[in-house]
């Protein structure tokens, strides 16, 4: 099977399940490949080799998880979805299965994982604003590890916002896929005591 091949075929599963559940919004998913999965893909220029622990947070539809997943065929890398809606953790079960990807579902909010594993790599798309977002993974981030986050064109102010709270450095990469969108690059995080 071939990555295209793959990616096909999660789109068929995505198109399948969407019909009676909310994976993605019913006025996308006609754009389902530059919307969502190529705009998943893209992350992929900016994973590290030594990244082999990936975890997702609000993985929903499997975005970018699931073609990070495909993409990285190969590559000795495993990512954990965190979904806590119980229907969706159950469609990306069924795809992880069915493609044979090396994918845990963490069916429960980030907040109530209890582990003391790290991850080289964090990824994270629509889920909350960056200060949320930051306070939830922070504790899933190894000190070498980094996060790769889209965001759109209120990433200004959810950056100032989180430099209040947190240290940490950024590479703004213009998104390929949406015009206002970006992905942040991540490293160095580190919550600021507070006075």
């Amino acid at each position: 099977m071939s990555q295209q091949d793959d990616l096909e075929r999660y789109a068929a599963l995505l198109r399948k399940w969407n019909a009676v559940q909310n994976l993605v919004s019913r006025e996308t998913v006609d754009e389902l490949w530059p919307r969502h999965i190529a705009d998943s893909l893209q992350v992929m220029r900016y994973v590290r080799d030594s990244d082999r622990a990936v975890i997702d947070l609000g993985s929903g539809g499997g975005f970018p998880a699931i073609p990070m997943a495909i993409a990285s065929r190969g590559a000795e890398r495993r990512f954990t979805l965190v979904e806590p809606i119980a229907k969706k953790a159950s469609f990306l079960r069924t795809v992880a299965r069915e493609l044979g990807l090396p994918v845990t579902i963490e069916a429960r909010r980030a907040e109530q994982i209890d582990s003391r594993e790290t991850f080289d790599l964090v990824t994270s798309r629509a889920l909350a604003s960056l200060p949320e977002l930051l306070h939830l993974s922070l504790p899933f981030a190894r000190d070498s590890g980094h996060f790769l986050l889209h965001k759109g064109r209120n990433y200004r102010q959810e950056l100032d916002a989180a430099a209040a709270k947190f240290h940490f450095d950024v590479v703004v990469h213009s998104s390929e896929s949406d015009p206002e969108g970006v992905i942040l690059e991540i490293t160095n995080l580190r919550a600021k005591s507070a006075a």
